[in-house]
C-alpha cells in the first residue's frame, strides 16, 4: 500500500508542501507515495498582487495559477473540509456534484487551512462589509466601484452622491493599506471618463485601531506611508475601531456615522471552524506545533501557515514568538514539513524550522512603496520597483510572469479599463426535477440541502439488517419537505429518498437554511418539531 499524505488547504503552504513531497520522495528513498490536496478552488492565489486586480493593473487570471500545473502528480479534490477524525485517521470533505461525502484516509495529515473572515460580534458587517481575501472578493470590489461611479455620474441628490463617492477601508495592515492605495489610484484615474465627476468629489478613509498604519514594518516606514497617503487625500482615522455597518453608513466605536456605500473590511480574521472542532492542541484556534511543524503530541499530523503556531528559532523562554502569517514563511515551513514527513517515513532525524524572514514590502500606488529588506529601509520609487521586481520573480509559472509584465507595461501607457463584469451570485434556492427511479439522496450521504416537494411523489427507504436491504417506510408528496434532520442534527442522512412519480422540488442550500432557522423562531420550532415527530415515528 502506498503512503498517503493528505494536505488540507491550497495556499502557499499547502501547494509548496505538495510540490516538495513529490519532488523529493524518491531521492529520500520513498518510492510509493500518494499526495492528496483538498482545496475549494483548483488554483493558488498569489495574494501580494490581489489588490492590483481592483485597478486592473494585472489581469483577473494573472494572479492565480492552476494547482495541477504547479504540482503535476497531485490528486486534487475541489471540496470544503467538513471534519478531521484523528482517531480513525480520516478527513471528511463536502459533497461534490453527487450528495456523497468524500472520506480520505491518511497516513500523514498536513493542516494548512489558514484563517477565515469572521464578522461575529460586529453588527451588520456580515451583510454590508466587503471582505478582501479571495480573487472573487477583488473582482466584486472592482465591479462595485465601477457601478457606483456610473450611478453617481447621473445622481442629482447631492447627499446620496456624496455617499456613493465615499470609500472606507477598515484595517491599516498590509492588506488594508494596499487596498486603499490601489482603490484611490483606480478611482482618481477613471473619474476623468465621467462628465459629471471630479477627482475632488471622491473621499477616501482608512480606519485603523492603532496609532500608526503598517505596524509590520519599522516606525519610520509606517509614518512615511501614512504621510504619503494623507498627502494624496486619504483621511486617516487612527485609534479608531469599526463597530457596525448598515447599507447606508459605517459606524465607529465612538458612535460616529460615515455615510458610505463602500466599506471594505480587511479585518478581522478568525480560526477555521474545522480546526476549532478538531481534537488537536490549540491556542486561540491555532494549532500548537513543534519546531519541526508537527502538531504537539501527534506523530502524523503537521500544520503550516496562518493556522499554525510554529516557534521561531530565536525563541526565548520569557518571550515566545511564532512564525508570522506571511507567504515567505509559509513556503519555507512547507519545505521543512515535507522533508520531515519523508524523514519520519524512513526513520531519519527531523530538522527544525529556522527561517527568520527576509523583510517586508508594501506597494502604495502611484509608483511608490516601502520596503524593509535585510534590515535596510527603503521608501518611494525604488521601494515600489523592488516590490514589483521581487514579486514578479516569485510569481509561480513563466507564463504568469510574462503576462503580468505585459499587463504592467500596458498599464503605464493606457488608462484603466472600465468594463464591469456582471457576475450574479448563485442563489441558495434551486428548482430541481427528478424522474421515477432517481435517488434524491441515499442513506449515509452528507446533508447539504433541504427539499420541498412542489409536484410528484417519492418513497422513503431505510436500510435494515446486516444485508443492507432497503425497506419502504413512507411515501411523501406535494407540500411535504424532507432532508432537514441531517442539517438540524449535523449527521448523515438517515434514509434514502427515491422518486416514484415525475417530481419537481425546491431545494434550499445548507447555509441559507441554517440562517433561516437560526433567526426565525417560528420556522426553527416547526422544523425541530417535525424532526422530533419523525424520529419517534
Amino acid at each position: 500500500m502506498p503512503t498517503r499524505i493528505v494536505i488540507l488547504g491550497g495556499g502557499f503552504a499547502g501547494v509548496y508542501a505538495a510540490k516538495r513531497l513529490l519532488k523529493r520522495a524518491r531521492r529520500c528513498g520513498v518510492h510509493d507515495l500518494e499526495v492528496h490536496l483538498v482545496n475549494r478552488e483548483n488554483y493558488l492565489v498569489f495574494q501580494p498582487m490581489l489588490p492590483e486586480v481592483i485597478s486592473g493593473s494585472v489581469g483577473l487570471a494573472d494572479t492565480v495559477s492552476p494547482i495541477r500545473r504547479l504540482v503535476p502528480g497531485v490528486k486534487l479534490h475541489m471540496r470544503d473540509v467538513e471534519s478531521i477524525d484523528t482517531a480513525n485517521r480520516t478527513v471528511t470533505c463536502s459533497p461534490g456534484l453527487r450528495p456523497k461525502p468524500l472520506i480520505l484516509p491518511y497516513d500523514h495529515l498536513i493542516v494548512a487551512l489558514g484563517n477565515v473572515t469572521d464578522f461575529r460580534g460586529m453588527t451588520g458587517l456580515a451583510e454590508h462589509a466587503m471582505p478582501f481575501k479571495t480573487l472573487g472578493d477583488a473582482l466584486a470590489l472592482r465591479n462595485h466601484i465601477i457601478r457606483l461611479l456610473d450611478e453617481a455620474d447621473t445622481e442629482t441628490n447631492p447627499e446620496i452622491r456624496k455617499q456613493m463617492l465615499t470609500f472606507v477601508v477598515a484595517g491599516g495592515g498590509f492588506s488594508g493599506v494596499e487596498v486603499i492605495a490601489e482603490l484611490h489610484s483606480f478611482v482618481r484615474r477613471i473619474t476623468d471618463d465621467y462628465a459629471n465627476l471630479k477627482r475632488d468629489d471622491c473621499r477616501f478613509i482608512l480606519l485603523h485601531s492603532r496609532d500608526r498604519i503598517l505596524p509590520e514594518v519599522a516606525e519610520s516606514l509606517g509614518l512615511y506611508a501614512q504621510r504619503l497617503l494623507q498627502k494624496r487625500g486619504v483621511e486617516m482615522m487612527l485609534n479608531t475601531r469599526l463597530a457596525a455597518a448598515t447599507g447606508e453608513y459605517a459606524m465607529l466605536g465612538d458612535g460616529t456615522r460615515i455615510p458610505t456605500k463602500t466599506l471594505v473590511a480587511t479585518v478581522p480574521s478568525s480560526p477555521n471552524p474545522v480546526i476549532e472542532a478538531a481534537d488537536l492542541p490549540k491556542d486561540k484556534g491555532r494549532l500548537i506545533a513543534e519546531s519541526t511543524t508537527r502538531v504537539k503530541g501527534s506523530t502524523n499530523v503537521w500544520t503550516l501557515g496562518d493556522c499554525a503556531l510554529i516557534p521561531m528559532p530565536d525563541d526565548k523562554p520569557d518571550k515566545r514568538s511564532f512564525a508570522p502569517p506571511t507567504a515567505q514563511h509559509a513556503i519555507r515551513e512547507a519545505a521543512v514539513c515535507a522533508d520531515n514527513i519523508l524523514a519520519s517515513i524512513t526513520n531519519k532525524p527531523l530538522r527544525p524550522f529556522t527561517f527568520k524572514g527576509l523583510g517586508s514590502l508594501a506597494a502604495l500606488g502611484h509608483r511608490r512603496g516601502v520596503a524593509q529588506v535585510f534590515g535596510v529601509k527603503l521608501s518611494g520609487f525604488f521601494a515600489w520597483w523592488m516590490w514589483r521586481t521581487i514579486y514578479l520573480a516569485k510569481l509561480p509559472g513563466l507564463d504568469r510572469k510574462i503576462r503580468v509584465a505585459i499587463a504592467w507595461t500596458i498599464d503605464l501607457i493606457f488608462p484603466p479599463d472600465l468594463v464591469q463584469l456582471r457576475i450574479g451570485k448563485t442563489s441558495g434556492v434551486n428548482h430541481e426535477h427528478f424522474e421515477p427511479g432517481q435517488f434524491v439522496f441515499e442513506q449515509g450521504d452528507l446533508g447539504d440541502r433541504v427539499y420541498i416537494i412542489m409536484k410528484g411523489k417519492a418513497e422513503v427507504l431505510i436500510k435494515t439488517g446486516d444485508n443492507g436491504e432497503a425497506k419502504k417506510v413512507a411515501e411523501i408528496g406535494p407540500g411535504q419537505y424532507f432532508g432537514e434532520m441531517a442539517l438540524l442534527h449535523r449527521r448523515p442522512r438517515s434514509a434514502t429518498i427515491r422518486c416514484t412519480e415525475p417530481m419537481d422540488l425546491m431545494s434550499i442550500e445548507k447555509g441559507d437554511f441554517t440562517a433561516l432557522v437560526m433567526n426565525v423562531d417560528a420556522i426553527r420550532t416547526a422544523f425541530e418539531a417535525a424532526a422530533l415527530a419523525r424520529g419517534e415515528k
